[in-house]
């Protein structure tokens, strides 16, 4: 479980930094997430940090909010939450998984969000070669119910021997070469 936290902590870190290079004037641009811009996708990932800290805990989901101001405090405390080793056991009621692919469902929204707001604002992202192999692996075994549940859209083909991660995107849907 350490290694999965400190994934999750680099995670943190990295997407954290993007979002502080964020300016003002970036807030209303095109994400490789068609259906959010800089400022939705925020909130987004705001909600989700709140929502994946309340599942890590086993507490009752937060109502949806999409709280941006909220982003750094509820990252950090997911990131806390997925510390206690109670965290990873069971099911998750919510969504019928182990926990175990619920912290990768958390940590994979920290990098691949990451990432996204990184590309959307000129800004560099790569995971350590750690987290992008386990970003691969989480990806490729959810990739079908993920399609099917809309959460991924369709694979985008990458050059045969690319790196894990961008071979993550592709699966997840995204085009490692998307530009704003």
């Amino acid at each position: 479980m350490e290694v999965m936290n400190e994934m999750l902590s680099r995670a943190a870190d990295r997407t954290m930094n993007v979002v502080h290079g964020i300016r003002d004037d970036q807030l209303g641009l095109p994400t490789p997430c068609a259906e959010y811009d800089v400022r939705a996708l925020l909130g987004h990932l705001s909600w989700v940090a709140a929502m994946m800290a309340a599942l890590a805990r086993k507490e009752p989901v937060p109502p949806q909010d999409d709280e941006p101001a909220a982003l750094e405090e509820r990252v950090r405390d997911m990131v806390a939450a997925w510390a206690e080793p109670s965290a990873f056991e069971g099911e998750s009621p919510l969504m019928g998984l182990p926990m175990t692919v619920v912290f990768q469902m958390a940590l994979g929204d920290l990098v691949f969000h990451g990432w996204d707001l990184a590309r959307a604002t000129g800004q560099d992202y790569e995971p350590d070669v750690e987290t992008g192999e386990a970003m691969f692996v989480y990806v490729d075994g959810m990739a079908p119910m993920a399609r099917q549940n809309g959460v991924f859209g369709d694979e985008v083909a990458v050059p045969e021997g690319a790196p894990p991660f961008e071979r993550a995107l592709g699966i997840s849907g995204r085009d490692p070469g998307w530009k704003a």
